[in-house]
């Protein structure tokens, strides 16, 4: 009897999380989902819970990684809320965006880009959640020699949360760099044309355009390569969205039963990766690649 008594009511639990993740754009529906990921938790074991393509949807992020990160920091809980994003673009449109206006939580963005920043600085100083205390959003072209400078100049070291990472480039040497920030969850965007099985990034060149460059897909760090660096600090692989390529990584001693290491192939084993290395890495494959 209590058994099934638990069965009706994960199962009710589940249906209002589904339905609300349809369409989650205001903070009282992102407080209810978050808590009732919370109630699932309680109530259920490790494989009962949601898989990341469950639980997606997108407010801010490009993808469904709103959705995502929420799930994860409902299930481990949170320390300080504090993000660093590098690569932020315009600052509404990026992976700290949602957690920053939504759940109050606290920010430091980069972006090279002028234009971008001056317009992230004014939606945060105009939007009703973040006026008060805005976010910290810096115009910088990041590289390997200043980057925990930067960080640490501006208020950050120790552990956070979240980091996330995107700047179409030095993304490995700039993740490799990294000492200042401890954080528990990072999420990065990986180049899903280069095969599985191998580590590559681009040489290092600190004024490195992508537009400029070889080749336009001529950028960044393969996910074994991002892999192999974040297993020496720490790190494992629990998944991405679902085209493969923002790969989502959590520090060893947090959230191991719920979220396991998962492969490599596993989260390139989707119709998205597969269709753009069949059509791309033949282009580039031949291009000065450094392996790591």
């Amino acid at each position: 009897m209590i058994y099934r008594f638990k069965q009706i009511i994960k199962k009710i639990i589940y249906n209002a999380i589904y339905k609300w993740l349809q369409e989650p754009n205001t903070q009282i529906e992102q407080a209810i989902i978050a808590n009732q990921f919370r109630l699932m938790k309680k109530i259920s074991t490790p494989g009962e819970m949601p898989s990341f393509k469950d639980v997606g949807f997108r407010v801010h992020s490009q993808f469904e990684e709103d959705g995502i990160l929420l799930y994860i920091f409902s299930i481990i809980g949170t320390t300080n809320k504090r993000v660093v994003e590098i690569g932020a673009g315009n600052g509404i449109h990026c992976m700290a965006a949602n957690l920053i206006i939504n759940h109050g939580w606290e920010g430091l963005l980069f972006d090279g880009n002028k234009y971008n920043v001056e317009r992230g600085i004014k939606f945060y100083l105009n939007d009703q959640s973040t006026w008060l205390y805005p976010r910290i959003f810096k115009q910088a072209w990041i590289t390997r020699e200043n980057i925990n400078q930067l960080i640490s100049e501006n208020g950050f070291k120790g552990d956070i949360d979240l980091l996330s990472l995107d700047i179409d480039g030095n993304d490995y040497y700039i993740m490799e760099a990294i000492n200042v920030i401890k954080p528990r969850v990072i999420i990065c965007e990986t180049h899903d044309v280069i095969p599985s099985d191998l580590a590559l990034t681009i040489p290092y060149q600190s004024d490195f355009d992508r537009m400029k460059g070889l080749h336009p897909e001529f950028l960044g760090v393969s996910l074994l390569g991002m892999k192999k660096l974040l297993d020496k600090k720490g790190y494992r692989l629990v998944g991405s969205h679902r085209y493969g390529f923002n790969a989502i990584f959590m520090i060893n001693n947090v959230g191991q039963d719920y979220f396991p290491e998962v492969s490599v192939e596993n989260i390139h084993d989707n119709v998205y990766t597969k269709k753009s290395r069949e059509k791309t890495w033949k282009e580039v494959k031949h291009l000065p690649w450094v392996k790591i």
